[in-house]
C-alpha cells in the first residue's frame, strides 16, 4: 500500500467501499473553525504558500520549535520563503505526527503535488503551489468551493463588527458563512485592562452601556440578536472549567464593578463569572434554537515570555487536568431544571476525560431531538488518528455513533479541509474492520446510513436545517 494512496487508512474491502461510495462525496459542514470572514468577503488571493499554510498555524509552529527552529524563522522577521524552507526541513522529523499526514494530503488535494516535502523539494513545491495560488482558482472562496463546503461557522466576538458577514451574504456566495457567538473575553475578569477595553467596544457596537452587570448582559443579549439576524447558528465558549458553584446576580454585579475599577478577580471568581456568562448565553441559545458549544480544559499561555511576545494562540497552550465533572453536571442540570437546555456539544481536551464526556450527554437527552446532546469530535491534542479512533470507540460504547455530528476543522487555514477526508477514512475503517471481524453485519443500508449521517447529515440537521429545540 503506497503512502497516502487510494486505500490510505482503509484496511478492508468494506472500509474502502464505504469511503469511496458514501463518505467521500458528502459535502462538508464546517460548523466550527477560525477562518477569517474578511478573507472570504474579499475572496482573498493568497500571495504565497506561506500566507495560505503557515501564517497562523500554531500546530506547525509548535512542531518547528520542537525541532529546534529559531523563532525568527517561525513567527519572526525571516522572509516567507525562509519560513517555508524551515517548515519543509521540519516535515521529515514529523513522522507519525498527524502533521505529516495532513501536510501531504493538503499538497495532494489542493495542488496535485505528490512530492514528499523536505528541504530538497521545498523550492519545487513552493514554486508550483505559489503559481496555482496566484493565478488559479484557489482563492479563499475557490478553496471552499473545491472542497465541497456548504457551511462555514466562523468564530466571532460579540464586540466584532458583522460587516464582513453582511458583505458575504450580499454577494450571493453559495457557501453559507455564518458567525458564531464567542463571548470569552467577558469572563476574563482576572484581567481588568483587557476586559475594560473590550467592554467599551461592546458598548459602542451594541449601543448599550456596559458599566453595570445588567448593562453587560443587555449588551450581550442585543449582540446575540444581531448575530441571529446575520445567520448565527451557535455560540462557542473556551473555558478552563465550568464552576460547580454559581454566582447570584448580586455577586456577579460586584465582581463586574471591581473589574471595571481595575481590581483583578481571583481565579475562582473568574471561573464562576465565565460560567455565569455562559449560562446567560445558553438560555438565549435555547430560545433561538442555537447550539451551545463548550470547549473545556485547556491550559492557556503557560509560557509567559512567549505569550508576552506573541500573544494568544501562538502554539504554547497545553492539556489541562482540571476536574470537569462537577461543573458540567451543575451547568447542564441547572439549564434542564429551568427548561432552557438547548442543543449542546461538549469538547474535552484531556483524553483522561473521554468516558466522562461520552457518558454525560446521555443523562440530558430529551427523547425528542435525535442527538440533541453531543460529545464533540476529538479536539486539538486529540484530532489525530488515535484520538479520533478513541473518541469514536468510546462514543460507540456509551452513546450513539450514528447520531454523531462528526468532524470540524477548528483551523485558521483554508487549506485544512483534507482533515475531513482523514476523519472520514478513519470512520469507514472502524466500521469496515468491525464487519471483517464479525462485530457488525454486512448490511450496507445500515452502514451507509451511519457514514452519511456522521459525515454530513447529522451536522446538516443541527446547523444548516435545524429543528427548533
Amino acid at each position: 500500500m503506497g503512502f497516502c494512496g487510494d486505500d490510505f487508512l482503509l484496511s478492508s474491502p468494506v472500509a474502502a467501499d464505504l469511503y469511496r461510495r458514501v463518505a467521500a462525496p458528502q459535502p462538508i459542514v464546517d460548523y466550527h473553525c477560525h477562518l477569517s470572514p474578511k478573507d472570504i468577503a474579499e475572496d482573498r488571493r493568497f500571495e504565497s504558500l506561506h500566507a495560505a499554510w503557515l501564517e497562523g498555524d500554531h500546530y506547525k509552529w509548535r512542531a518547528m520549535r520542537a525541532d529546534g527552529v529559531n523563532e525568527e524563522r517561525i513567527t519572526g522577521s525571516a522572509t516567507p520563503r525562509e519560513k517555508f524552507q524551515a517548515w519543509a526541513e521540519t516535515v521529515p522529523h514529523t513522522l507519525r505526527n498527524p502533521l505529516f499526514h495532513w501536510t501531504h494530503l493538503e499538497l495532494r488535494r489542493h495542488f496535485g503535488i505528490d512530492d514528499l516535502l523536505d528541504g530538497t523539494t521545498a523550492e519545487k513545491v513552493w514554486n508550483e503551489a505559489n503559481h496555482q495560488l496566484t493565478t488559479g482558482p484557489l482563492t479563499a472562496r475557490g478553496i471552499l468551493r473545491k472542497m465541497n463546503v456548504v457551511l462555514v461557522g466562523t468564530t466571532d466576538d460579540p464586540a466584532d463588527s458583522l460587516d464582513w458577514h453582511a458583505r458575504i451574504t450580499a454577494s450571493g456566495f453559495p457557501v453559507k458563512v455564518v458567525p458564531t457567538f464567542r463571548p470569552d473575553v467577558a469572563g476574563k475578569v482576572h484581567q481588568p485592562e483587557k476586559v475594560k477595553a473590550w467592554a467599551r467596544r461592546l458598548a459602542d457596537i451594541a449601543g448599550v452601556a456596559t458599566d453595570t452587570h445588567s448593562g453587560l448582559l443587555a449588551a450581550l443579549t442585543k449582540r446575540h440578536a444581531d448575530f441571529a439576524a446575520a445567520g448565527c447558528r451557535a455560540s462557542d465558549h473556551g473555558l478552563d472549567v465550568l464552576a460547580a458553584t454559581h454566582l447570584t446576580d448580586a455577586e456577579a454585579a460586584a465582581i463586574w464593578q471591581r473589574t471595571l475599577a481595575g481590581t483583578p478577580a481571583t481565579a475562582e471568581e473568574a471561573d464562576r463569572f465565565a460560567t455565569h456568562v455562559a449560562l446567560h448565553v445558553a438560555r438565549l441559545n435555547h430560545a433561538r434554537g442555537f447550539v451551545t458549544q463548550l470547549h473545556l480544559g485547556a491550559f492557556r499561555d503557560p509560557n509567559a515570555p512567549m505569550a508576552r511576545r506573541l500573544g494568544a494562540d501562538s502554539g504554547c497552550d497545553t492539556i489541562g487536568d482540571l476536574s470537569q465533572g462537577p461543573g458540567l453536571v451543575r451547568f447542564l442540570g441547572r439549564l434542564v431544571d429551568e427548561g432552557s437546555l438547548g442543543r449542546t456539544i461538549l469538547y474535552n481536551i484531556n483524553p483522561a476525560d473521554n468516558a466522562l464526556f461520552a457518558a454525560m450527554p446521555g443523562s440530558f437527552q430529551d427523547g425528542v431531538i435525535p442527538g440533541k446532546m453531543q460529545w464533540g469530535s476529538g479536539w486539538w491534542f486529540m484530532d489525530q488518528e488515535r484520538g479520533m479512533r478513541d473518541q469514536m470507540n468510546m462514543l460507540s460504547d456509551l452513546g450513539l455513533l450514528s447520531r454523531f455530528v462528526g468532524m470540524v476543522t477548528d483551523s485558521r487555514s483554508f487549506l485544512s479541509y483534507p482533515r475531513h477526508e482523514y476523519f472520514r477514512r478513519i470512520l469507514c475503517d472502524l466500521l469496515g474492520s468491525d464487519v471483517a471481524t464479525g462485530r457488525l453485519p454486512d448490511r450496507r443500508d445500515w452502514l451507509d446510513a451511519v457514514v452519511e449521517g456522521v459525515c454530513h447529515g447529522n451536522a446538516r440537521a443541527m446547523f444548516v436545517d435545524p429543528v427548533t429545540a
